[in-house]
């Protein structure tokens, strides 16, 4: 039965970005979307050289970021465990290994693993020269 779900999952997916990709090409899509997790329309810098920068993060079991929003688009898959986003009055989020969506950008929020095992998480930023990829609450 776990089967027969994550089966439909993968064809919900593959139907809703397949055309993004050509017939043939051995690609699992794991996200597309033109929308932050939180609905703001995702907006790519319009100055600058373009550069994507991929980075791991980790955070350790009681472990938090620091709060902060992000000048550029975001996309992030999480490897391994599961980290929980408080966005203040938008609420919180928890998302879980295997998951990946697209960060807010213009609201203010802090990740934290609340779990017993380190949390992993793929970053993409999307941006370009002289942009920032975090910016920290002053």
């Amino acid at each position: 039965m776990r089967f027969l779900g994550i089966a439909a999952a993968v064809a919900i997916i593959g139907a809703t970005t397949s055309a993004s990709l050509a017939d043939g090409y051995p690609a699992v899509p794991l996200l597309s979307t033109s929308e932050t997790v939180l609905g703001e329309e995702i907006a790519y810098p319009t100055s600058g050289k373009a550069v994507v920068t991929a980075a791991i993060v980790t955070l350790a079991p009681g472990e938090k970021t620091v709060v902060h929003r992000h000048g550029v688009p975001l996309f992030v898959y999480i490897l391994e465990g599961e980290v929980t986003v408080d966005y203040g009055a938008q609420g919180t989020k928890t998302f879980r290994q295997g998951e990946s969506f697209m960060e807010a950008m213009n609201v203010e929020h802090a990740g934290s693993n609340a779990g017993s095992a380190p949390v992993r998480i793929l970053a993409v930023y999307m941006g370009a020269e002289g942009s920032e990829n975090v910016i920290p609450k002053p």
